[in-house]
């Protein structure tokens, strides 16, 4: 069907190169020069103009249509190219990171708010320095204003705060801020927050300085600029103070299907909502803005009827379907713009406006040019969307639905007629169409998140209407009468109660590892053929493209080998242990933020590694009870109940780690150097604090080892190294992150490390690694690796000689590049995939 769209319309041929333009440009690991990417365009007009010319019959020829097909890619590379180039022109100068700087600008997005701070877009108009020099700063920044006086975990600052006043969406500011540039934590299968930063159109990161020796912050009165986040913060502040008193949770789900704050639901409830597989029904998705389009053409139909009695005049020159049709897209445009405007609403409003148009034009276009059109549409107002796991998961399952059954291009409009026909077979209907899509997207799913809701068919099932004819019009409703939200927050808690009964169940959840990009999409074309109208023989035969990718299972080191893997948790220590059969985590990350609204790397991080790898881990060591090091551990138990744990603060001896402790797996040993025994029978002055009392761990398999030390100080190093002066260390883990006070010449001395793996958080206020640290590698010749630099760096003892850096896999040119020293540092390394 494709090939014959392309042979028969021209437009489809520049349509699918002008995606694949798109995409070849994201995988860019650097930008060119704006002249190359506008010298494209110009190559791609003069290519119009000569297509422009050519007498093209009513079927094109082969080599018309690969011309097509590249002035639609020369455009799509180019256009998307130059905006990048353009955008990173206003990138923040590095030697303003950490500086204070007054700012003056508007809040320019729905603030996000917690317990302890607010953070919201901030449109800068002029910035200066605090002696007044003008400085340029990028034009959009994400601040956060922080209650405590405490920026994030990394960050500056030493001083109690002012009360902060909430801010609003439209308001003049003036602040005074620290900025940093845009960066996040590079992990396997982790989340690229850099990524979605660029997108965002966000260059520059911060904080509000609110200290008594600070400027106060100055509101300089409300604008008229973003109305339309001005009046979504009016909605979720009216939800707030009417339902979250007595329900915060199902204020937070009915904020997000009102104005698309997801960010006002609680972390739990995510995921409660992933494991039953109905996260999409609490954002703004397709399903709400087709079923808003429907009630809005319903509604504008009838009013447009009952005007004709007083002005006949009207249906002459608006007939009545034509004003049903246009008001009803123009309703469901305006809702898909008031809640956030994300990858599904943008696309169900295209394809209902280019439904729309066809049939009030009495035309009729087959499914894959309007799903393609709505795709290259998105695209032009988003080129990075396709980077986005929504954006697949929503055109995906949109083109499974139309290619299973053709008929559904009649249904788009949401046309009153056919749907009172398909009255008696709703619920049929349903069940066939959440069967296709739970099918057809379990693939992409697994290869997406690496989890795949084994109760989502049957939770939908419930859900989706309820949701969606109960929940959805009660909360909308509910700006006109507020009581209405009452009830919507009673449907949202008996919703609950059903999925936290499905959660419950065993196996509610799949998790499988990640499969290689070739296993994956076979996977996924494979599911795509078990729910096509084809023979029974055809689609059967997907399970042989599928299968491969369900038991695809990750390498690991041989027997007698193992691997180290130093996650980038920012400033904390989180590192995974792989022999042959056996693994072993060594501490688990911090936590992130003050309760009750903290997260921490154990959920967030770890958690998704283990998962990836298809781990199941065999034990823990936390090294001591300081929060960077232990942060993570409620979640990391919570998950991996069966590993065994040692400490050094457990009030249990059968759980503390002492010296002496050994074991052997796959021919490699495992032996726990400190703290000693009579070290816990220590007290008052005499005991050791708590850094001093880290759990000091050596990996080693007769030819190479490695030492991770926690926080150990220099005269616990000095003691260690005094007495086994026959130790040596092909690797070694900074000890307390690079701090001054670690890394003693005595220690490194003795082990001889070849490679030092520092794990700290970017420009955190510890100044770790410290210089006079980084001095003793140089001096002693010891290439070393920071994590903020690095990313996840991966260690193997078959290839001792190298360490494998996560930011230097697949790079792309939003992400963070370091300068300085430190990438020098980090260039000595060999710089490959884990």
């Amino acid at each position: 069907m494709l090939r014959g769209l392309i042979m028969r319309h021209g437009g489809t041929a520049v349509l699918l190169g002008w995606v694949a333009g798109v995409a070849l440009q994201l995988q860019q690991p650097a930008l060119w020069g704006l002249g190359i990417y506008l010298a494209l365009l110009a190559l791609a007009g003069f290519m119009a103009l000569g297509v422009a010319f050519m007498r093209v019959p009513g079927t094109l020829s082969g080599w018309r249509c690969l011309v097509l097909v590249l002035l639609g890619a020369l455009t799509g590379f180019g256009l998307t190219g130059a905006r990048a180039a353009h955008f990173v022109a206003d990138a923040l100068n590095p030697a303003l990171e950490g500086a204070s700087l007054q700012v003056t600008g508007r809040i320019a997005s729905l603030p996000q708010h917690s317990a302890q701070d607010q953070r919201f877009e901030f449109q800068v108009e002029s910035a200066a320095t605090l002696a007044g020099e003008a400085v340029h700063l990028p034009p959009r920044l994400q601040l956060g204003w922080y209650g405590q006086g405490n920026a994030w975990n990394n960050a500056d600052s030493s001083h109690a705060a002012r009360s902060n006043p909430a801010v609003r969406a439209g308001e003049r500011w003036r602040f005074t801020v620290r900025l940093r540039q845009p960066h996040g934590n590079s992990n396997p299968h982790g989340f690229d927050r850099e990524r979605w930063l660029w997108e965002q159109g966000i260059q520059a990161t911060g904080y509000v300085r609110n200290g008594p020796r600070d400027p106060a912050p100055q509101r300089l009165g409300a604008t008229l600029w973003h109305p339309l986040d001005s009046l979504r913060q009016s909605v979720a502040e009216r939800i707030e103070t009417r339902v979250a008193p007595h329900d915060p949770r199902s204020a937070g789900v009915l904020s997000a299907l009102v104005v698309g704050d997801q960010g006002a639901i609680e972390r739990t409830d995510w995921d409660l909502f992933r494991t039953t597989g109905v996260a999409h029904l609490v954002s703004i998705s397709g399903l709400h803005v087709t079923l808003f389009a429907w009630l809005a053409t319903l509604l504008v139909g009838a009013l447009w009827r009952r005007l004709a009695f007083l002005r006949p005049g009207a249906l002459l020159a608006l007939p009545a379907p034509w004003a049903a049709g246009i008001g009803g897209v123009a309703l469901a445009l305006a809702y898909a713009l008031f809640s956030g405007w994300g990858v599904p609403a943008q696309r169900t409003v295209l394809m209902l406006a280019v439904v729309v148009g066809l049939r009030l034009s009495v035309r009729h276009w087959p499914w894959p040019q309007v799903w393609l059109l709505a795709l290259a549409v998105v695209l032009l107002l988003d080129p990075w969307a396709l980077m986005q796991a929504g954006f697949w998961l929503s055109f995906v399952a949109v083109a499974i639905l139309f290619a299973t059954d053709p008929g559904r291009s009649t249904q788009v409009t949401g046309d009153p007629v056919r749907w009172t026909q398909r009255g008696s077979t709703a619920v049929l209907g349903l069940l066939r169409e959440q069967g296709v899509v739970t099918v057809a997207l379990a693939p992409l799913t697994l290869l997406l998140f690496g989890q795949f809701s084994v109760v989502g068919l049957l939770a939908n099932l419930v859900a989706i209407p309820w949701v969606t004819l109960l929940v959805t019009p009660l909360a909308l409703l509910g700006v006109l009468l507020p009581p209405l939200w009452d009830a919507a927050a009673w449907a949202v808690q008996l919703l609950s109660g059903v999925l936290q009964w499905l959660a419950q169940w065993p196996w509610a959840a799949l998790f499988r590892p990640v499969a290689p990009l070739p296993l994956a999409v076979a996977a996924v074309l494979g599911a795509a053929l078990l729910v096509l109208r084809l023979p029974w023989v055809l689609r059967l035969s997907g399970l042989l493209l599928v299968w491969p990718a369900l038991l695809y299972t990750p390498p690991r080191p041989m027997p007698g080998q193992f691997e180290l893997i130093a996650l980038d948790v920012g400033q904390g220590s989180a590192v995974l242990l792989r022999t042959a059969t056996h693994s072993l985590l060594y501490d688990t990350g911090p936590r992130y933020g003050p309760a009750p609204d903290a997260s921490d790397a154990g959920d967030r991080v770890v958690l998704p590694l283990l998962r990836a790898l298809d781990e199941r881990l065999d034990a823990v060591v936390v090294s001591h009870r300081d929060s960077d090091h232990s942060g993570g551990a409620a979640a990391v138990q919570a998950a991996m109940p069966q590993a065994r744990w040692w400490s050094s603060y457990d009030a249990d001896p059968a759980r503390r780690c002492v010296a002496g402790q050994r074991w052997q797996w796959d021919g490699v040993d495992f032996e726990v150097l400190h703290p000693q025994p009579d070290h816990y029978n220590e007290e008052g002055q005499g005991r050791l604090s708590s850094n001093a009392m880290s759990c000091v761990l050596r990996v080693a398999n007769g030819a190479h080892s490695a030492w991770l030390g926690g926080d150990i100080d220099a005269a616990q190093e000095t003691r260690l190294a005094m007495a086994r002066p026959d130790l040596r260390a092909t690797v070694m883990l900074a000890p307390h992150h690079g701090s001054k006070t670690s890394s003693s010449p005595v220690l490194l001395n003795t082990l001889q490390p070849q490679w030092v793996i520092v794990q700290s958080g970017y420009r955190n206020r510890f100044n770790h690694p410290a210089p006079t640290v980084l001095e003793r590698y140089a001096q002693r010749g010891i290439p070393w690796v920071n994590s903020p630099d690095c990313g996840a760096a991966t260690w193997r003892s078959a290839e001792p000689g190298n360490v494998h850096c996560r930011r230097e896999l697949d790079p792309r040119y939003w992400q963070y590049r370091a300068a300085g020293p430190a990438a020098a540092a980090a260039n000595t390394a060999t710089l490959a995939a884990p």
